[in-house]
C-alpha cells in the first residue's frame, strides 16, 4: 500500500496496494483492447494492477519470465495507485475497453459481474489452460460467485492485532489464541495504567474487524444482497469505540491524524492496532521497537470469525484472448519462480507450490507465515462472507463516516443513520 496508516489498516481495498503514483515505470498505457494477433501468431494482452514502484518492479520481472516461457504472448502493463486504478478501470469498462487481465478484490466481484465485465474462467479450467488445484486453505473457492469463477487468488492475508511487544511485556499482557473481548478490554486498561500509553489506536473504521466481531455473534457485515447487521448493532460498536477514547484506552483520532503518515504504533502513541497481517512489514520500517502479531479476540473463547482474504486476478469478458489470459493467470499463481520474486508483496502465496518456493528469512515475513499457519492449525478459518453489488461503496462510506465520528464531526447516532442511508442507496434496498 504503502500509504497512510489509517487508510492502510481500515480497508482491504486499500490494503491491496495503494501508493504514490509512479506512472511510467515499466508500464505501457494503451488506449485500445487486446491485439487481435500478429502475423506470426503472437498475441498481446493487457495487464493492469494497483501498487507501488516496488510491486511494479517485481511484477515486471515475473512478466519477463512468462514471456520467456510463452514467447507468442506479449504483455502490456499498466499500474496506478489504488484510487486512480479504479477511476481508470471504470472509464475503460464503461467504454467497453477494460484490460484483458487485472488485479481485483472481493468487494468488486459482484459489482463488475453485474455490469457484464468479468469473464467466467471456469471454461478455461475445463479446457486445461488454468489449474485450480494446489491452493492452500480453501482459497481456490475464494473467487467463485454464483457458480462462476470470477477471480483467482494470488496472495492471502488475515486480520491480526499488531503489537509493540516490549510495551505488552511491560504491562504484563500475553495474548493467546482464544482470548476474549473482555480479556482484550482488561489488557487495554493494564497497558494504559502501567505504561502510560493507549492500548490501541482506535477501532472506529476497521470495517473488517467489525465484520469478524459480527461473525463471532452469528451475523456478518454483508449478506449476498445487503447488510447483515442492524443500526442498533453499529450503534453499540461505535459507542464502545468512542468510550474507549474517552477512557484513554484507545488513542484519540486527532493525535493519530497529527502523526500521519506514520502509524500510531510506530509513533509510540498506541501499543497495538488491528490490521491485515501482511501489512506488518511497515511497522519495522517506521518504528524503533519490536513488533509482533497477536490473535483476534473472541466472544466465546473459540470463534474468531476469521477467513483468509486475498488479492485476485480477474479477466475481462471482452478479451479476444481468453486462453492466453488463462495461461497468464495460471503462471502467476503456480510458478515457483514467481513466488521467489514477489515474496509477500501481495500477501502469502495462495498455492502450496509457491508457498513452499518462497521461504522468508527476515523476522517479519517469517512471523506472517507463522501467524497464518497458526490459524490453519487452530481450525478457526471459515469461508468469507459474500459481498453484494455495491459493497465497495458501502465500505468507502463506512471508512469516511467512521473517521468523521472519530474526529468529533458527527455524533454516534448521526453517524449510524448516515451510514445506513448511504448503504441502502448503494445496495438498492
Amino acid at each position: 500500500m504503502q500509504h497512510d496508516q489509517k487508510v492502510e489498516r481500515r480497508t482491504i481495498l486499500r490494503a491491496a496496494g495503494a501508493s504514490l503514483a509512479v506512472a511510467g515505470l515499466g508500464a505501457t498505457a494503451t488506449a485500445c483492447g487486446g491485439d487481435s494477433g500478429a502475423g506470426d501468431g503472437t498475441v498481446t494482452i493487457r495487464y493492469a494492477w494497483w501498487g507501488a514502484e516496488d510491486r511494479a518492479q517485481r511484477i515486471n520481472k515475473t512478466i519477463k519470465l512468462f514471456e520467456k516461457k510463452y514467447p507468442k504472448i506479449k504483455v502490456k502493463t499498466d499500474f496506478q495507485p489504488y484510487p486512480d486504478f479504479w477511476k481508470k478501470f471504470n472509464t475503460q469498462a464503461s467504454g467497453g475497453n477494460p484490460p484483458d487481465v487485472f488485479q481485483n478484490a472481493i468487494g468488486f466481484l459482484r459489482k463488475y459481474d453485474a455490469k457484464n465485465v468479468l469473464l467466467d474462467l471456469s471454461e478455461q479450467v475445463k479446457a486445461g489452460n488454468l489449474s485450480m488445484y494446489g491452493f492452500r486453505a480453501g482459497l481456490d473457492k475464494f473467487g467463485e460467485i454464483d457458480g462462476k469463477l470470477l477471480g483467482v487468488p494470488v496472495g492471502s492475508n488475515s486480520m491480526a492485532l499488531v503489537i509493540d511487544k516490549p510495551v505488552y511485556t511491560k504491562a504484563g499482557v500475553a495474548p493467546e489464541q482464544g482470548w476474549t473481548w473482555d480479556d482484550f478490554d482488561a489488557a487495554m486498561k493494564k497497558i494504559r495504567d502501567r505504561t502510560g500509553r493507549a492500548g490501541d489506536s482506535g477501532m472506529y473504521g476497521v470495517m473488517y474487524l467489525y465484520d469478524l466481531y459480527l461473525r463471532q455473534n452469528g451475523k456478518a457485515f454483508f449478506t449476498e444482497d445487503g447488510l447483515g447487521f442492524t443500526e442498533a448493532d453499529l450503534t453499540d460498536w461505535w459507542a464502545k469505540a468512542k468510550k474507549g477514547v474517552e477512557e484513554g484506552v484507545y488513542t484519540d483520532a486527532k493525535k493519530v491524524a497529527q502523526i500521519k503518515p506514520k502509524s500510531a504504533v510506530a509513533a509510540e502513541i498506541a501499543a497495538g492496532e488491528f490490521t491485515w497481517d501482511n501489512f506488518t512489514v511497515r511497522y519495522t520500517a517506521e518504528g524503533k521497537s519490536e513488533y509482533g502479531l497477536a490473535p483476534i479476540p473472541t466472544t466465546d473463547g473459540k470463534k474468531t470469525g476469521q477467513y483468509l482474504g486475498s488479492l485476485m486476478l480477474s479477466a475481462s469478458k471482452r478479451t479476444q484472448h481468453p486462453k492466453e489470459v488463462a495461461q497468464f493467470i495460471d503462471f502467476m499463481v503456480h510458478d515457483p519462480e514467481v513466488a521467489k520474486i514477489m515474496g509477500y508483496d501481495r500477501g502469502v502465496p495462495t498455492t502450496q507450490a509457491q508457498y513452499d518456493a518462497f521461504q522468508p528469512t527476515d523476522p517479519v515475513n517469517k512471523a506472517i507465515a507463522a501467524y497464518e499457519e497458526s490459524l490453519v492449525e487452530a481450525g478457526v478459518l471459515e469461508p468469507i462472507t459474500p459481498h453484494p453489488n455495491g459493497a465497495d461503496i458501502c465500505e468507502a462510506a463506512f471508512l469516511r463516516i467512521a473517521e468523521e465520528l472519530a474526529l468529533g464531526k458527527r455524533s454516534v447516532g448521526d453517524a449510524v443513520k448516515q451510514f445506513f442511508t448511504e448503504s441502502k442507496t448503494a445496495l438498492g434496498s
